[in-house]
């Protein structure tokens, strides 16, 4: 089936909305943030504690499943969710935000065909287009699939990112021409950077070739700054319809996400929750914290209080400190835990404040707490 997003409340101070998104594996509550599997997997977390986090929707991503193990390998094994043996919602980014950060010396070719590259990981010449992208994603059989867009860097001039975006258009027009997998809802991505034409340019002409769902793009670059992001999302909302579903791509801060619901943003993702995990970080109420340093050594209190994730109802700081200092695998992993589940949690009091028309209340709460 595709995607339905159905909207149930609007907060009545600002754009936040509460709803739900009916998917292939059951119907999920919005605003959510939705945890990154590029590979196939969540790292560190198993298909068990990713339901315990309560996560909906979990993504996978097409130019690192097209390198290893091969769209072909998983289309064998009956799609990516038997392949991954998970029983719920999977999104799949295009690959377009990989092969322009992570291409051999960031050396690259764009034609109007597709993108001329080098693999990451041996340097092999590679060529994607936007039918391809669209096709191994059909193999993959993901629930949504993503558009292959352009991903200039935040530095582009207003020029070359109007070039861009009309290239952005016509790969999207190629790539839902292809598009032939009925189970699969398509979604459409706008650019434009942080110029406000652009963005309405790109939002409208996206909207007019009718997707399943929409995504803000070019929001998660290197060197972008803040002010640049929360204007990409204000120039590109409001020219997207409120029927469809609106998901802000790479944005996992608490900060951010904040932002981007109060502004009408209903989807999210973000490496965040596992990535700072690895380096020894976690959230907490009252803000990120490295369990590192030497302050939470005899801290024999959990992660977060009001936490109910299986690291902070199970272990103390001190002891996840001497996890992490010492190089145990299980550190990671129970920072990932907490992480992932910070975020959903986060989420579930959003919807519930949202209900009560009381957001605002909410986020000034929120960070009063976490900033200081």
């Amino acid at each position: 089936m595709k995607v339905k997003y159905n909207l149930l409340h609007k907060d009545a101070n600002t754009n936040a909305r509460y709803g739900t998104i009916e998917t292939n594996y059951g119907t999920y509550e919005t605003p959510m943030f939705m945890p990154v599997g590029t590979k196939a997997t969540v790292k560190a977390l198993t298909n068990r504690d990713i339901k315990e986090a309560k996560a909906g929707i979990i993504l996978a991503n097409t130019y690192h499943l097209w390198l290893r193990p091969g769209e072909d390998l998983i289309a064998k094994a009956g799609g990516l969710h038997k392949f991954m043996n998970f029983d719920g919602p999977i999104l799949t980014d295009s690959g377009g935000f990989q092969v322009f950060s992570l291409a051999k010396n960031k050396k690259k070719d764009i034609t109007e065909e597709g993108v001329h590259f080098k693999s990451h990981i041996d340097g092999q010449k590679l060529f994607l287009t936007p039918e391809k992208s669209i096709m191994i994603q059909n193999k993959l059989d993901s629930d949504i699939a993503m558009s292959f867009d352009e991903c200039p860097p935040a530095s582009a001039s207003h020029e070359y990112l109007k070039n861009s975006v009309e290239r952005t258009l016509r790969w999207a027009k190629r790539g839902k021409e292809v598009h032939n997998n009925p189970r699969q809802s398509l979604f459409g991505i706008v650019q434009g950077g942080a110029y406000e034409d652009l963005r309405k340019y790109s939002a409208i002409e996206t909207v007019k070739m009718d997707f399943d769902g929409y995504s803000i793009g070019g929001v998660a670059n290197d060197g972008e700054s803040k002010e640049d992001m929360y204007k990409a999302i204000d120039y590109s909302i409001k020219y997207l319809p409120e029927d469809k579903v609106r998901y802000l791509m790479g944005i996992g801060e608490p900060l951010d996400l904040l932002e981007g619901i109060e502004r009408g943003v209903d989807l999210f993702d973000c490496v965040l929750s596992t990535r700072i995990a690895r380096h020894g970080n976690a959230f907490t109420r009252s803000g990120k914290i490295n369990l590192r340093n030497a302050k939470y050594r005899e801290d024999f209190s959990p992660l977060d209080e009001n936490c109910d994730c299986y690291a902070c109802q199970n272990h103390t700081k001190a002891y996840i400190r001497h996890l992490v200092t010492t190089d145990e695998i299980l550190g990671a992993e129970l920072l990932s835990i907490h992480n992932t589940r910070f975020l959903i949690k986060m989420m579930e009091e959003i919807r519930e404040a949202i209900k009560k028309d009381s957001f605002l209340e909410y986020k000034e709460k929120f960070l009063e707490k976490y900033n200081n």
